[in-house]
């Protein structure tokens, strides 16, 4: 049974840090390309960042770029997006997808919200 479980979201201040981690079972994940998605309120689910199975490349997109990172670790089983600079319109829940060609799975999310 494979299993994507996220963690770190929290409460931020504008301008503060936080870093995801999601941790992957029951699948062989160094082929997985991942992905962090978030969903806001009222709004699509969209991509945040995705990394190829090696870790070789990255794609962020437009507005996260220059603030967030993705990175893996595959001897972890364990993607991460590191984000700094955090804004009110990062509020979201963030949700972490494995791919393999039409194959996806999905994390439960977890609840990122930048507030003063």
């Amino acid at each position: 049974q494979v299993q994507l479980v996220e963690s770190g979201g929290g409460l931020v201040q504008p301008g503060g840090s936080l870093k995801l981690s999601c941790a992957a079972s029951g699948l062989f994940f160094s082929v997985y390309a991942m992905s962090w998605y978030r969903q806001a309120p009222g709004k699509e689910r969209e991509l945040v960042a995705d990394i190829t199975s090696a870790g070789g490349s990255t794609n962020y997109a437009d507005s996260v770029k220059g603030r967030f990172t993705i990175s893996r670790d595959n001897a972890r089983n364990t993607v991460y997006l590191q984000m700094n600079s955090l804004k009110p319109e990062d509020t979201a829940v963030y949700y972490c997808n494995a791919r393999l060609v039409s194959r996806h799975y999905w994390g439960q999310g977890t609840q990122v919200t930048v507030s003063s």
